[in-house]
């Protein structure tokens, strides 16, 4: 018998406190309902006077308590409800509350007598050690107690292990519901997102964008979703469609502005974060950018090339992944930036062709050319891209702006 869950996560306490206090109040019985480790989650309903007079005796309460714990393991073993007579000759009973093989709690009832050749027929949870006479007060309070005919004792406990698991089986089911509804909706607004991205990837708005990131990276990521949404939650998969569509809207937007480096390192890191979901823990990534580099002014989208670069040419190769850098730092004239990765490495002849940007082809493929171009129109000849790199080690692309056109 499973007992994973707890029942607080399934039932008001509140309304299950007002249905336990009404069938204290109809049949005369003192009621309360522990969770799976025989913690209480609701007070005493009706708890009588005899009982609590006697728990405030420290001895006899430990006596108690150890009464319900047996009580309630036992009612746990048989899977139904449970009667018995506690220490002090009273019958009680235990309630289980069990959902889809999950053991959830207790109701504990009873602190009553009944007819005396059923008393003798049942079992006694804990031995007295003290076997004196009640004193007279308490004598008097147990000859208060309420004495319920043993046909009614079995028809009240039954009843109250069909309502009981009845309440607690349909908030469970409840919930799925609702949680599955949940999903459903989430899913539908990530198929609607969908659309209108595939959409957009048609319109002429995109063309642009097109040209600065490769379409192959949007459509895999769109895929990335929709395989996430059917195998993970909606909040994985909300986190993707948040950072694909800031992606989109930054393009859209910024194409032919200025922007600070901080809206640059905000793109990367969308950009990194679905890389990241395609690469799991393969790709690791982090910035190290001084504060002062923020505000500063730079070409749309100079380093996403450059990151991707990285990942597709160089971590991606590498069974195990690895590490991209962002680095960024100002002198007195320029900023500096610096991404570096550990990948598989660029070959010697290949990667003097690379520098030379007019002579090697594949560059225009991998988006370097239009950020060469793009900082020549802004800069000048003011500026500098420097590509190192070793076989197996890795590779470090170092770019040098004026802080100010």
């Amino acid at each position: 018998m499973q007992s994973l869950k707890h029942i607080k996560n399934y039932i008001d306490i509140e309304m299950f406190q007002k249905i336990q206090d009404d069938i204290a109040k109809a049949t005369g019985l003192g009621i309360i309902t522990c969770d799976y480790k025989g913690k209480p989650v609701t007070k005493h309903s009706r708890c009588s006077q005899f009982c609590m007079a006697i728990r405030k005796i420290k001895s006899c309460k430990e006596l108690c308590e150890k009464c319900d714990s047996r009580g309630g393991l036992e009612a746990v073993r048989t899977g139904k409800p449970y009667i018995y007579r506690c220490h002090k000759g009273l019958v009680d009973f235990a309630v289980p509350i069990i959902i889809e093989g999950h053991y959830l709690g207790s109701v504990m009832a009873g602190q009553i007598l009944t007819e005396k050749e059923q008393l003798e027929k049942l079992e006694t949870m804990v031995q007295s050690s003290d076997e004196s006479k009640l004193e007279d007060e308490l004598l008097d309070l147990y000859n208060e107690t309420t004495v319920i005919p043993f046909k009614k004792i079995e028809a009240v406990a039954h009843m109250m292990f069909h309502i009981s698991n009845y309440i607690v089986g349909e908030a469970v089911l409840k919930m799925a519901q609702s949680e599955l509804n949940e999903k459903s909706i989430k899913f539908i607004e990530y198929e609607k997102i969908k659309t209108e991205l595939e959409k957009k990837l048609k319109t002429s708005q995109l063309k642009n964008l097109q040209s600065q990131v490769n379409p192959h990276f949007l459509f895999n990521t769109l895929n990335t979703i929709a395989s996430l949404a059917l195998v993970e939650s909606a909040p994985k998969t909300r986190e993707v469609v948040c950072n694909l569509s800031d992606m989109l809207k930054y393009n859209l937007k910024k194409v032919d502005q200025m922007v600070t480096f901080d809206d640059e390192v905000r793109y990367s890191t969308s950009y990194l974060t679905l890389q990241k979901i395609r690469f799991g823990d393969r790709l690791k990534f982090y910035f190290d950018i001084e504060e002062r580099c923020k505000k500063i002014e730079i070409p749309f989208m100079i380093l996403q090339p450059f990151i991707e670069n990285s990942i597709v040419h160089g971590l991606q190769l590498k069974e195990n992944g690895g590490t991209v850098k962002i680095a960024a730092w100002e002198t007195n004239e320029n900023l500096i930036i610096s991404i570096i990765d550990d990948g598989v490495g660029i070959p010697s002849y290949k990667l003097k062709d690379i520098n030379d940007f007019e002579n090697y082809k594949e560059v225009n493929r991998m988006g370097i050319d239009n950020v060469k171009q793009r900082m020549q129109y802004y800069y000048g000849e003011n500026y500098s891209i420097d590509i190192k790199s070793k076989i197996n080690y890795g590779t470090e692309v170092n770019i040098s702006l004026p802080k100010h056109l």
